[in-house]
């Protein structure tokens, strides 16, 4: 079986967020939040390098990132980035590969909304 790699994470992630990018759910989210795309991608690979590769690259902090636009993140925006997540790594990658990222995110995205739903909770009682 062969490795995942840095080159097969920039393919996936320049792929996805093309997908993201015209999606007509997602893509005025994303194109809202996002103002320099390049960097952007260059931050989500080097995520997806850190979570899947234990490369260490990626040093951000993504549920600060995320409450910022937690008004448009909703459960059905969740469940449309997962889905074309599925689509674009069974698309991509080796099944293998593409089941073990498909698995990571869903569990990025639980944490996520969970974190989105302890601001919001918390915004409320504040």
């Amino acid at each position: 079986m062969s490795e995942l790699t840095e080159a097969d994470l920039k393919r996936l992630v320049d792929a996805f967020y093309a997908r993201v990018r015209q999606d007509d759910m997602l893509g005025p989210i994303f194109n809202g939040a996002i103002h320099d795309w390049p960097e952007h991608l260059e931050r989500l690979q080097a995520f997806w390098s850190s979570v899947m590769l234990t490369s260490g690259r990626y040093k951000g902090q993504p549920i600060p990132a995320h409450v910022r636009h937690e008004a448009a993140i909703t459960p059905a925006a969740f469940a449309r980035w997962l889905a074309l997540w599925r689509e674009t790594t069974d698309a991509l990658l080796r099944p293998e590969h593409a089941a073990a990222m498909q698995d990571k995110a869903s569990r990025i995205a639980e944490s996520l909304s969970l974190g989105i739903d302890f601001y919001r909770n918390r915004a409320r009682t504040a």
